[in-house]
């Protein structure tokens, strides 16, 4: 068990004043099996009332309106979070695992999870991907997650900046370079098309540092794959990393594709270019330096408030891209 605090600055300048913002805001750990979080505060700047709801899925949306002119937005979100490391996965699995998949996939309960999304769906680029690396040709399914895990992993580089936000995973697969959305987009849209369910995850990942003694890293906000498998229900990989999700993965939000999660998303009224900076800086924090009361009583339960109406002249979307 590890307990990690978070700090994640978002700053958008605009070239000239912008007379109203509106954002809504998905940065609050989510609490579940394998993790819980103890507290979650946001600021933003200039201020406003922020609010709080809960999508289909229950990951934590935080939204506000700042109706006045202002030439820059700055959001500070603080985070406490406990990570419980998952259970052992075995080695593979027998191949009638491929005929449960597909008696999970008759019944229906999974379709969100199967069908093609706004950034992963099945394109002739694709087709020729999997061809390349040999996917869909393991024993089993467990098998054929380790590998594709690695194969991504090895025939993509893991470039910044490469692609843009909203960059289809033609761009990556043509160029072999992305950031960590694209090699889930990829992992994500190969697996629905052999039956396997598949959701994407944003969050946070604390990699350690060179120097033991260190227990601070700055970082930026991550994305990796979840998929189910009948016999060891949903289980995580990270193909960024090649790695199998741990006690160091802090899971934000869950959605079909980056489209339904990103960690800000957001218009303003005005005519101005807008420049985005993220920072986010996540330290491992000891249990005897927590206070005793968020042991005790546990995370930040979210208001359900029904969100509020936008203004019809609102332009110029802002996201931020997951790194």
């Amino acid at each position: 068990m590890k307990y990690y605090t978070i700090h994640h600055h978002t700053r958008y300048r605009y070239s000239s004043e912008v007379s109203e913002s509106t954002m809504e805001v998905r940065m609050q750990p989510r609490t579940d099996r394998q993790q819980r979080c103890l507290n979650f505060r946001l600021e933003v700047w200039p201020h406003a009332q922020v609010l709080s709801t809960s999508d289909c899925m229950q990951n934590a949306i935080h939204y506000f309106d700042i109706p006045r002119s202002h030439s820059e937005l700055l959001l500070r979100a603080q985070t406490l979070v406990m990570v419980q490391e998952s259970d052992p996965l075995p080695e593979s699995l027998g191949s009638s695992e491929w005929k449960e998949l597909a008696a999970v996939a008759a019944t229906g309960h999974h379709w969100d999870w199967l069908r093609p999304s706004t950034f992963a769906r099945p394109t002739s680029l694709l087709a020729d991907f999997a061809e390349e690396i040999g996917f869909g040709q393991d024993k089993d399914p467990l098998t054929a997650l380790f590998n594709l895990n690695e194969r991504i992993h090895a025939t993509v580089d893991y470039t910044p900046l490469s692609t843009a936000v909203d960059s289809p995973i033609d761009t990556a697969l043509q160029n072999r370079r992305g950031v960590c959305q694209d090699f889930s987009h990829i992992m994500i849209a190969l697996l629905r098309e052999v039956g396997i369910p598949a959701r994407y995850i944003s969050g946070y990942v604390f990699l350690d540092p060179e120097r033991k003694k260190e227990k601070e890293l700055s970082g930026a906000s991550h994305a990796w794959v979840e998929v189910f498998l009948p016999s060891t229900g949903w289980i995580g990989l990270d193909p960024t990393n090649n790695s199998v999700v741990s006690d160091k993965h802090i899971r934000i939000a869950v959605g079909r594709d980056y489209a339904d999660v990103p960690p800000t998303r957001g218009t303003y009224k005005g005519n101005a270019r807008s420049e985005l900076t993220v920072g986010v800086h996540i330290s491992e924090t000891e249990d005897e330096e927590i206070p005793h009361d968020l042991l005790d009583n546990g995370h930040i339960t979210t208001r359900e408030i029904v969100e509020a109406e936008r203004g019809t002249r609102l332009r110029s979307e802002q996201e931020q891209q997951q790194q």
